[in-house]
């Protein structure tokens, strides 16, 4: 297991031993567990925050799904405190999240695994892998996610040290807003369409893509009525 985090932290190193690049956590558990995609998500009374940023529409669309709903395999392994597996969303018997499941599915997602982010007994979070391919995780990959997981809490606590102890470190907040307001506008097309917010989440992204927007400028015109989504 030492190898194995020797090799997994020397991905995270600079070239020129500069440190830790939390920017690269995200893209690292991915290229080292060999999956689609990997998100890290933060959850701490309650307030859930997407702790380290990805530029994967994908993996982010995961992770603000389920920020959104409430659900999914992040969600479920930071409140078991145990790794979360569902090897194939297309499966019937294992539908587990039902809203969720659908609308990742209609991205392409086929597996999607949750790892607990933790230390001791305090639990921080989770770390999201996604799969375009079905199946369940090879032992290797079980096994350097594991490591993954320690790794990036360590991360986490090494960001959070450079912050008041009653503040969350500006690198970790710094989506809370985006999530906040993303979240709200999804909630508020849901209902102006009458569809599942899932799929408001799904029609708000859209809006965006086919307009070269950010999604979070989109969102706050949502949030000040100025723009309205029509069934």
């Amino acid at each position: 297991m030492t190898d194995r985090r020797q090799r997994i932290v020397a991905r995270l190193v600079g070239d020129d031993d500069s440190g830790l690049q939390t920017e690269r956590l995200c893209e690292v558990c991915a290229e080292v567990t060999g999956v689609s995609g990997a998100g890290v998500m933060l959850m701490a009374d309650d307030t859930t925050y997407r702790s380290m940023d990805t530029h994967d529409p994908v993996t982010a669309l995961i992770e603000q799904l389920q920020i959104t709903l409430g659900e999914g395999p992040g969600v479920d392994a930071h409140t078991r405190g145990v790794p979360v597996f569902a090897p194939d969303l297309d499966d019937p018997d294992m539908l587990r999240w039902p809203a969720f499941s659908e609308t990742a599915a209609e991205f392409g997602v086929r597996a999607v695994f949750g790892f607990p982010i933790r230390v001791g007994g305090v639990r921080l979070g989770a770390l999201d892998l996604h799969s375009i391919h079905p199946g369940m995780l090879k032992t290797e990959q079980h096994l350097d996610a594991l490591v993954l997981a320690n790794v990036v809490a360590e991360a986490i606590l090494l960001i959070q040290a450079g912050a008041s102890p009653v503040q969350l470190a500006a690198e970790l907040r710094s989506g809370a807003d985006f999530e906040n307001v993303v979240n709200q506008a999804a909630g508020m097309v849901a209902v102006q369409l009458n569809v599942s917010v899932g799929s408001g989440l799904v029609r708000l992204r859209e809006f965006a893509f086919d307009r070269d927007r950010p999604v979070a400028d989109v969102a706050r015109e949502v949030v000040d009525r100025r723009v309205r989504f029509e069934p």
